[in-house]
């Protein structure tokens, strides 16, 4: 297994376990918007390295497990890493923005960066097939364009504890990064592109009209 998806999954299980028996820690790094408001922007990075409990970081471990690998194997092992990074920050900051009149808000996982990661793979091999549901084979590029769309429903709803924002945010940081570091994907997928764009869009134009 390459060197740098070993070092993520690692330091993310250990802190992971670490705050699943040690509440002050979990409580001083996950996401927080009034502590992130009084300046502790550490909490932007740190908090995609704690999970709520084993179930949601085997989730995100396994599904990094299978993507990482194609766009290590395309992009390399510092552009993987920015794109990692990049898709949590990315993630993250969207959270920060539709949730920052609520000081109380708490987030904690890696999705915004697995999501990333994910985006970037549906990105270079926009034809694999997906299962929807984990059983429905559909072309990557429509599982994309489907999930975008369920996120910004999601945001819209807040009708469970999943955190929309954060995976919407992680998607665009792995589509906007993927792009930059390989431009040529517009002329070669270019209808993807565009149809990727849309939800994109969408998210735009209703946070503009205030219907999120």
């Amino acid at each position: 297994m390459n060197l740098i998806l070993v070092v993520i999954i690692t330091v993310t299980v250990l802190l992971s376990y670490r705050g699943f028996n040690d509440l002050s820690f979990f409580r001083k790094y996950e996401f927080h918007v009034s502590s992130i408001q009084r300046g502790e922007q550490i909490r932007m990075i740190s908090s995609g390295f704690l999970h709520v409990d084993f179930t949601h970081l085997l989730f995100n471990m396994l599904t990094l497990y299978f993507f990482a690998p194609l766009v290590l194997a395309y992009l390399g092992n510092w552009t993987f890493a920015i794109i990692y990074l990049g898709s949590l920050i990315f993630g993250n900051l969207l959270s920060y923005i539709f949730n920052k009149d609520n000081y109380s808000y708490r987030a904690v996982g890696a999705s915004g960066a697995v999501t990333g990661v994910l985006y970037s793979a549906i990105m270079l091999q926009p034809d694999m097939m997906l299962g929807l549901f984990f059983v429905i084979p559909i072309p990557a590029y429509l599982f994309g364009i489907l999930y975008l769309l369920y996120s910004i429903y999601g945001m819209k709803s807040q009708s469970d504890n999943i955190g929309h924002s954060a995976h919407f945010g992680g998607a665009v940081g792995g589509y906007v990064i993927t792009l930059i570091k390989q431009p040529q994907l517009i002329v070669e997928h270019s209808l993807m592109v565009v149809l990727l764009t849309i939800p994109i869009i969408v998210l735009f134009i209703m946070q503009r009209l205030r219907k999120l």
